[in-house]
């Protein structure tokens, strides 16, 4: 049993959905050194480097690449998850000799479009083990939902996907962000509520009743649609992760007791926390392990 202890940094895997026009390929183009691959070539008019996506075999075959050589890329795009997603339908209708995708029968071409999808998404986990953020843009839809706990349903947000596909994403995602406008309702002299505002641009990192969201990395619910607003998420660095990669990185038992000290200080100074006094420790005892006891030599070099 291969037993893990401590803390564990990893890059982003994010999806950035959203109104039309509001700017997600540009906030994504704007992730550390990225690539765009392009499945609906919309990505003209941003400076970056690309590769075009005509189909899911095309798409696949640049994110083994990636995979194999990043080429000093830091960041994969996939612009955009939909469109990623109607390539694969395109492709499997085509192999099939099909009209469309209900010609499959009892649901079965939504599967298979599932399951197609859930392979770009392990080849996605591929690139984040290499070290590479990725980011799925996507457009958003309305949709109609009745909770079971209400009388009437009502109107939400959600990813512009089939409905076997985008639980998909939204369960592989760290961050799920919600893009719109920001708008408030007031009421007008004839006593009708009417929207203003609307040219604010807001990303949404908590769901709520009208969207979907999600974020592990303690973002604000709401934020300006800035890339500086994701710095927590994108660098994924902090005091503790830093501290952990000196741990992994010791050579001596006498350096760890000195980095236990260290973090005993922080505590005091309230730099660190409990849980991550008590995550640092683990990995000191872990590391450890892994060391013989420090010589005199040793002890007096460090």
């Amino acid at each position: 049993m291969n037993i893990i202890r401590g803390i564990q940094t990893a890059p982003v895997r994010a999806v950035l959905y959203g109104t039309e026009g509001i700017g997600k390929s540009t906030l994504a183009a704007q992730f550390p050194k990225p690539i765009i691959l392009d499945t609906e070539f919309g990505s003209g008019r941003i400076d970056c480097a690309r590769v075009l996506c005509p189909d899911a075999g095309s798409l696949e075959s640049a994110m083994l690449d990636l995979g194999g050589d990043a080429q000093g890329f830091k960041t994969v795009v996939i612009d955009s998850a939909d469109w990623a997603e109607r390539r694969i339908i395109e492709t499997l209708i085509r192999k099939a000799g099909k009209k469309s995708i209900e010609d499959f029968g009892f649901g079965k071409g939504y599967t298979l479009a599932a399951e197609a999808c859930s392979r770009i998404l392990g080849l996605a986990d591929q690139l984040v083990a290499r070290g590479l953020h990725v980011v799925f843009v996507a457009h958003s839809t309305i949709k109609k939902t009745s909770p079971p706990d209400e009388t009437d349903g009502y109107d939400r947000w959600e990813l512009k996907l089939t409905r076997q596909t985008a639980p998909l994403f939204k369960e592989w995602s760290d961050l799920l962000l919600f893009c719109n406008y920001k708008t408030k309702l007031i009421e007008g002299s004839d006593g009708r509520k009417k929207a203003t505002g609307g040219k604010t641009r807001i990303m949404y990192a908590e769901r709520c009743a009208a969207w979907d969201a999600k974020n592990r990395f303690g973002l604000p619910a709401e934020m300006p649609m800035e890339i500086g607003e994701l710095a927590a998420a994108i660098q994924s660095q902090t005091l503790a992760d830093t501290i952990a990669g000196h741990i992994a990185a010791a050579g001596t038992v006498a350096r760890l007791g000195k980095i236990g000290d260290r973090i005993d200080q922080l505590v005091s100074e309230e730099k660190l926390t409990g849980d991550e006094w008590s995550q640092l420790t683990d990995a000191i005892a872990a590391r450890r392990q892994d060391l013989k006891p420090a010589t005199a030599e040793e002890v007096a070099v460090e």
